[in-house]
């Protein structure tokens, strides 16, 4: 059975402030203080390699992350936003492909907590992204461009732009980890699109998955992961959760590690 436990939405008035707790997951050895380290510790060291990645996906209910029509925002209320901007503040890169890039236009920052804005990478192996996108915008972090070999695109001149080998047209999620790795980026989310983040789970590729439901029913749109079919139920992925509680939101915390592939080394240029 999950564990379900009040978490604390805004930062606890009688304890250390979020600062002071991202500067704790990261140079501290011992336990973060409650209610952080259930939650975040997970997300300090890889249990397989010395890579931690991590994706988050914001749905309703009945698994819905936008309309028919497309519309998402916002799904998720101010707890479950908070969470993410926590989640981005932890980590080294934050990774979208470029139909998400492209459709909703993120900053890819931290702003509803006080932190550190992870380098901002997106996935675009035809070179589809526009120059102007505000996640290539010049503000101090670094901006990546994961493309496949041979390919310029409009990128501005000062993107780090890294070409990957994708001989079906798509790069594997091990490439892209792998090339990340090799830059310093130790740990990651996927925060998406529903395709990106499915490609990912479906390549044992997540050390955990944070699944933030509203309480909300859409009845249709679509849905928050697409896996490949099976057969039968024997076959699902299965992992270990536990759910928190944020306000009126639910957080599940899915331990993918018993299924993460070690990441190799990936042929790259620049």
């Amino acid at each position: 059975m999950p564990v379900i436990r009040q978490e604390v939405a805004a930062v606890c008035a009688d304890g250390p402030a979020w600062p002071d707790i991202a500067q704790a997951f990261r140079t501290t050895v011992g336990s973060l203080p409650p209610p952080w380290d259930e939650l975040f510790s997970p997300l300090r060291k890889g249990a397989v390699d010395d890579l931690v990645v991590v994706a988050q996906c914001g749905q309703s209910i009945d698994a819905r992350i936008a309309t028919d029509t497309g519309h998402s925002h916002y799904i998720n209320g101010s707890a479950g936003l908070t969470h993410l901007h926590r989640l981005r503040s932890l980590v080294d890169a934050v990774v979208i492909g470029v139909g998400t890039a492209i459709a909703d236009d993120p900053q890819l920052t931290v702003r509803r907590v006080a932190g550190p804005s992870p380098a901002r990478v997106v996935l675009d192996p035809n070179g589809r992204l526009p120059a102007g996108a505000r996640l290539l915008a010049t503000d101090g972090a670094r901006r990546i461009v994961v493309t496949k070999n041979d390919l310029s695109g409009p990128w501005p001149a000062d993107v780090e732009i890294i070409r990957v080998a994708a001989p079906d047209g798509r790069i594997a999620p091990s490439s892209i980890l792998a090339a990340l790795a090799e830059r310093g980026l130790r740990r990651i989310l996927i925060e998406g699109g529903a395709e990106t983040v499915s490609r990912f789970l479906a390549a044992g590729a997540l050390d955990r998955l944070h699944v933030m439901i509203a309480p909300i029913i859409m009845g249709s749109g679509r849905a928050s992961l697409t896996l490949p079919p099976i057969a039968r139920v024997e076959q699902a992925i299965r992992a270990p959760i536990r759910a928190h509680l944020l306000d009126d939101e639910v957080l599940l915390d899915c331990d993918l590690s018993a299924q993460r592939l070690p990441v190799g080394r990936a042929k790259t240029s620049t």
